[in-house]
């Protein structure tokens, strides 16, 4: 597989919203047109002489009208506390119900009497529809705008956990740079004493090359294998400085796998634990394989040495540093949720070995590198 393919974005109406003027128009000229549609198709089909149209329209105008008065009511009874804003939208859908009402009672007896004009049980006859022609817009209006709410209110909290995720990584990725530093110029300051300068400032400039690529990079973007590779290279040529021909690298990297990424710094860590507890504490010094391999849609890592392997203390160190082990398994879950796996592992004859297994990505999902 080339990459992974993007989720297909799920059917939603957002987007409609998106606008709520442009929205709000769109949908009171469709409820109303179809509204005056409907009344007009069930007048003539009940035998109705097309003059009955011209009040039916008058109807659908007048509440159009007041559906608009409403919509700037209920806005500002939003503003209120729930039980004022909910006496007082009750209160403002009741004289919006007997003025449309009374209209459409007016309207009416143009065409139903000889005398027109309004009476009580006109009224009352056209109060129970247009009660619920009312009630159901204003159903409407406030479910629309429920629904608005909650999606924004998502939006914010996705936003917000977004935020959290990323301020987690590079609070993960930053604990790596201190501890690294520290262990190097503790090393440069051993040679400054033992007055060898050409190494100290050879050891100098790699690791401000070294600086320099961890300053340039975002703490939350993920880089290829490649990329990861070149700078535990980096990294080793400045350990190597200290450990000579103890500190033994091999490298096994699948060509294929190159372009995959991963987060920044990943591996260091792995390579670094690997120096404390197989190079130092061995006369002999140990080898340390980096081996990446693609198996179908995988990415299969693994950092090995040839040490004492797994033993309590150095368990415990690497457990409880904030900058081991624990360190990549956070960044692990945090880059890739559940989609990962993380497995340590050591021989009976000696030696310890680091698993990583991620998805095969081409594209970084935070941010590129520069």
């Amino acid at each position: 597989m080339a990459t992974l393919s993007p989720a297909r974005a799920p059917f939603t109406v957002r987007p409609f919203f998106e606008n709520k003027a442009r929205a709000f128009w769109a949908l009171q000229a469709v409820g109303w047109g179809g509204y005056l549609l409907l009344r007009g198709v069930v007048a003539i089909s009940n035998g109705f002489s097309l003059e009955v149209i011209i009040p039916i329209i008058v109807e659908a105008i007048v509440g159009y009208c007041i559906t608009l008065l409403l919509s700037a009511l209920y806005g500002y009874c939003r503003t209120l506390a729930s039980v004022p804003g909910t006496l007082l939208a009750m209160a403002m859908l009741t004289l919006s119900t007997i003025l449309y009402a009374t209209i459409n009672a007016f309207s009416f007896s143009f065409i139903q009497t000889d005398v027109p004009g309004i009476t009580l049980t006109g009224v009352i006859g056209f109060l129970f529809i247009n009660f619920v022609v009312l009630a159901g817009w204003s159903a409407l209006y406030y479910g629309i705008n429920f629904f608005i709410v909650v999606e924004n209110q998502i939006d914010e909290m996705r936003a917000l956990e977004l935020q959290a995720s990323s301020a987690q990584l590079a609070m993960l990725r930053y604990q790596l740079n201190p501890h690294f530093l520290f262990n190097t110029l503790n090393s440069i300051s051993t040679l400054v004493l033992l007055k060898e300068t050409q190494r100290a400032n050879a050891m100098l400039s790699r690791l401000s090359s070294f600086l320099r690529y961890t300053l340039a990079n975002e703490p939350t973007a993920h880089v290829t294998v490649l990329q990861e590779v070149e700078t535990l290279k980096l990294y080793l040529e400045i350990e190597k400085m200290r450990f000579e021909d103890r500190l033994r690298p091999v490298w096994d990297i699948d060509p294929r796998a190159e372009k995959a990424r991963l987060p920044s710094l990943l591996l260091q860590p792995l390579v670094e634990n690997a120096i404390k507890y197989a190079v130092t504490p061995q006369e002999e010094g140990a080898e340390i394989c980096v081996r990446v391999r693609l198996a179908g849609e995988r990415v299969q890592i693994a950092v090995s040495d040839t040490g004492p392997g797994l033993h309590e203390a150095r368990q415990s160190v690497s457990l409880s540093t904030g900058v081991g082990l624990t360190n990549i398994r956070e960044r692990l879950a945090q880059s890739f949720g559940p989609d990962q796996r993380f497995e340590t592992r050591s021989t009976p004859a000696g030696g310890f070995s680091v698993e990583i297994e991620i998805p095969f990505q081409l594209e970084d999902v935070n941010r590129e590198v520069p």
